[in-house]
């Protein structure tokens, strides 16, 4: 029998027992949540060491400048401590929210490696910029002065909107193309409202909106308008796409129906959390209600449909992974969230066909670990004889997302890419092999985590602003 998901509810009154007040109002929530908030906000930021080599700083991809700003917010200076975080992420209540802590900045965090567990960073990071939306502080988008040069972003995911905010507060004309029909790509569409509320990324939208970028929705480039057209129109081109090809699995059976991506999955719900219309999802097909869910894969995206699942009202999920929990790459916080809400991980284990159409079960054969490969990681093997069958409704493939080709999309042979698919660019600058043209994020990296796509969307603006800049700079020194 599955294990039922366990539910957890903050009791305010007990967690507050000075603020004991019989019939709550709700006027009353917000002031007196907001006044404990503040107390564990501060309570978490003057446990930081300020050691003398910050590794939660030197671990965060954006070298946020965690021990300052949690000492301001331990001093009750949050206005300071936000200015402080902003001025490094362009987006830090996003990453406060997603950022896999325990693999970078509070997995880093001295007192963490002592025993004592660590500084809750990110809790504190969204705590105080959702404070700073709240009360004022965070000040739209208007540049000094305009400029007439332009830049065409493909790509309204993190990477391509950090880089449009840097570049429009320099006055710079943005405009960002992009087949969804809302900005924000995996942070809308992708990650769980769960995690990551679907307000938080229409906010930041909306300040890009109103700060002067143009956003061009619906729009795929290569068949709504072609890269040419793009980059004629502008002095420059960040393309921004991301990785949205579902790697699959050839196993006998895999065509069944209820074998879904996961990204179908994941839109799905995303969608009928905005209140769209999602045929797929009221006629069931992307819908894992009542059904007994098998997810494969072990990476954050595998995390994101279990819990979906759950969410959904699931009969039962399980996640079926070929390697053990400590080889597991996703996160292992995503791993106990979801152990605590009911999902069952069958470790060492990986699918070998499906039976049934519709699917009714997963093919599975049991594995050991072996020899380390090329990278160091133990590969996995097949323990003969080991084979089961695991009943499943549903079965939804996490496997990871590989590059679409683009030099025969856009129609571009003289754009490299490496042999995986994806763009090569320069490190830290994103520039390609071609004039005035520049790659970050996913579309670069591989699929990666959002703050290294902020990070990139960052440091590839300030290029794209030295490549404006560069014809002046000529001019000046002859």
């Amino acid at each position: 029998m599955a294990k039922q998901p366990m539910l957890k509810f903050v009791n305010v009154q007990r967690a507050m027992p000075e603020k004991r007040v019989p019939n709550l109002r709700r006027e009353d929530f917000h002031e007196i949540y907001a006044e404990f908030a503040d107390e564990k906000a501060a309570e978490q930021a003057s446990r930081c060491s300020q050691c003398g080599v910050p590794y939660c700083q030197t671990h965060c991809p954006l070298h946020n400048n965690i021990p300052d700003w949690l000492r301001l917010t331990a001093q009750g200076r949050l206005q300071e401590a936000y200015e402080l975080s902003q001025a490094t992420n362009t987006f830090p209540e996003i990453c406060g929210r997603i950022c896999p802590q325990d693999r970078l900045c509070e997995g880093n965090c001295v007192i963490e490696q002592s025993g004592h567990g660590t500084v809750t960073i990110g809790a504190v990071e969204k705590y105080i910029t959702d404070t700073a939306w709240e009360r004022g502080w965070v000040q739209p988008i208007a540049p000094k002065t305009e400029r007439e040069q332009s830049v065409g972003i493909i790509g309204a995911g993190p990477g391509g909107l950090a880089a449009a905010d840097v570049l429009r507060r320099e006055g710079v004309q943005v405009t960002v193309y992009d087949r969804g029909d809302r900005a924000g790509g995996l942070m809308t569409y992708g990650i769980p409202g769960f995690k990551l509320e679907k307000d938080v990324v229409m906010r930041r939208n909306a300040q890009l909106e109103q700060g002067g970028v143009e956003f061009v929705l619906n729009c795929n480039v290569g068949e709504d308008i072609s890269f040419d057209a793009i980059r004629g129109k502008h002095d420059a081109v960040l393309i921004a796409t991301g990785v949205y090809k579902s790697r699959d699995l050839e196993a006998p059976g895999s065509g069944a129906d209820g074998i879904v991506r996961a990204i179908d999955f994941l839109t799905a719900s995303n969608r009928h959390g905005f209140g769209d219309e999602v045929p797929e999802f009221e006629d069931g097909t992307l819908n894992a209600a009542g059904k007994r869910v098998v997810v494969i894969g072990g990476g954050d995206t595998a995390m994101d449909c279990v819990r979906t699942a759950i969410r959904q009202g699931a009969e039962s999920v399980k996640c079926l992974y070929r390697r053990d929990r400590a080889n597991m790459p996703g996160s292992q916080r995503e791993v106990a969230n979801a152990e605590e809400e009911g999902v069952i991980f069958e470790w060492l284990s990986a699918p070998n066909g499906f039976t049934g159409n519709p699917v009714d079960g997963v093919m599975v054969q049991k594995m050991r670990l072996g020899a380390p490969d090329v990278t160091g990681r133990q590969s996995p093997e097949v323990i003969e004889g080991a084979d089961y069958v695991e009943p499943a409704d549903m079965v939804i493939k996490a496997l990871g997302f590989e590059a679409e080709d683009l030099p025969t999309l856009w129609d571009q042979d003289e754009l490299d890419v490496t042999r995986w698919g994806t763009v090569k660019a320069q490190f830290e600058t994103g520039a390609t092999s071609m004039e005035g043209v520049f790659a970050v994020g996913d579309i670069v990296r591989g699929a990666s985590l959002v703050v290294w796509a902020i990070r990139d969307g960052r440091d590839s603006a300030a290029a794209i602003l030295e490549y404006l800049d560069a014809p002046q700079r000529a001019i000046a020194a002859e």
